[in-house]
């Protein structure tokens, strides 16, 4: 074993946080050293409890060998804490990972950033602003981070793969593994046009855990964390409190009172988030940035001012990411044969995708 696959071995056992890592390397000289280091030893180290110790002992080294291999069949990267290649943003935040394993154009991982997020059942106009914000950093060479989950995430990351900044997408499982599984094409996509981010070995699930986990990353890769629609107690407000506690600017969207999506963006701003009123609002936070004028962040949305309101209101239904038929139907107010012909027509016009089993996605536009 070479000194650099003992030092990702180290960094993937349960429990080796970045203070304890750090500490083993010193008592021990090296990462080798530290994994062949006595139980004696390992527990007389300054911040190593029993059971670290115990787990640095039956570190699982034929482990690390078939997560190299498997990195290495699909063409992703390990970054280690103190390579140069590891995004400069994250090792500044409490609880900074040890391990990284990226999957795309890494170089997206030291520029400037904001992360897009929101509700995974959002609402047409939570779409729309998501997409119009997104699109608008990009294009301005800003990479918008996000998560990859349902809804407004993967709204977020494919309006920005059409422009300058990219995206990158943030995991909570290892790489190999498309969760949700609706998410197939925009993994792909953001795979082969922006970078895909994980802490976690290739293969794992994701488990009830691991999200909050990736939610500090997505805020810590952002100069600024944007929440589109929240309800209460959602995930997007967790990747608010850790901005707030990495001590990064958080903006909020406003929403209508009545509407349960908005209810955690309207508290944020009622408890000192700077709301968002409009593109100039973001941009103002990364000196240099303009709107690109003739593209799509000019305020204009992706859907052409020549759709009727039937094609315009289905079609934002696809703004959040693929849909059965009968689901087009049911949100759109409609039946199964106007909604039909609704969506062929779209279709027919480019704007809109059928895959098998009826299930209809949004055209990328502008790419």
């Amino acid at each position: 074993m070479t000194e650099r696959e003992a030092l990702i071995t180290l960094a993937l056992v349960p429990g080796i946080e970045l203070a304890r890592f750090e500490h083993l390397i010193a008592a021990t000289g090296s990462a080798s050293a530290a994994l062949t280091a006595s139980i004696d030893l390992l527990r007389s180290i300054p911040g190593m409890s029993p059971a670290a110790a115990s787990a640095v002992r039956s570190a699982d080294t034929g482990a690390t060998g078939k997560a190299l291999a498997s990195l290495e069949e699909m063409g992703a990267t390990v970054l280690l804490h103190g390579d140069t290649e590891f995004p400069a943003r994250l090792r500044e935040i409490p609880d900074a990972p040890v391990i990284l394993f990226a999957l795309g154009r890494t170089e997206l991982l030291q520029r400037p950033a904001v992360a897009i997020v929101g509700s995974r059942n959002n609402t047409a106009y939570g779409a729309e602003v998501a997409q119009q914000v997104a699109a608008a950093a990009s294009y301005a060479g800003i990479t918008v981070v996000s998560g990859m989950a349902r809804g407004l995430d993967a709204v977020a990351h494919h309006a920005a793969l059409g422009g300058a900044g990219r995206t990158i997408g943030v995991l909570g499982n290892g790489l190999g593994v498309i969760y949700p599984a609706a998410n197939r094409d925009l993994y792909e996509l953001v795979t082969q046009e922006g970078v895909l981010l994980s802490e976690f070995p290739p293969g794992e699930r994701p488990y009830k855990g691991s999200f909050p986990r990736r939610n500090r990353l997505v805020s810590g890769l952002a100069t600024v964390t944007v929440v589109v629609e929240a309800a209460r107690g959602s995930g997007a407000l967790i990747t608010a409190g850790t901005a707030l506690e990495q001590g990064r600017d958080v903006m909020a969207v406003p929403g209508r009172i009545s509407d349960p999506t908005a209810e955690g963006v309207n508290a944020l701003i009622r408890d000192g988030a700077e709301p968002l009123l409009q593109v100039a609002d973001l941009l103002a936070h990364f000196p240099g940035a303009e709107v690109v004028p003739g593209t799509v962040p000019a305020g204009k949305s992706l859907l052409p001012a020549t759709l009727t309101g039937r094609e315009r209101s289905v079609a934002e239904l696809l703004l959040a990411g693929e849909r059965a038929l009968d689901q087009v139907a049911e949100l759109a107010e409609l039946s199964i044969p106007e909604t039909l012909v609704t969506l062929s027509t779209l279709e027919l016009e480019g704007l809109v995708t059928r895959t098998a089993g009826s299930v209809f996605g949004l055209a990328r536009q502008g790419a």
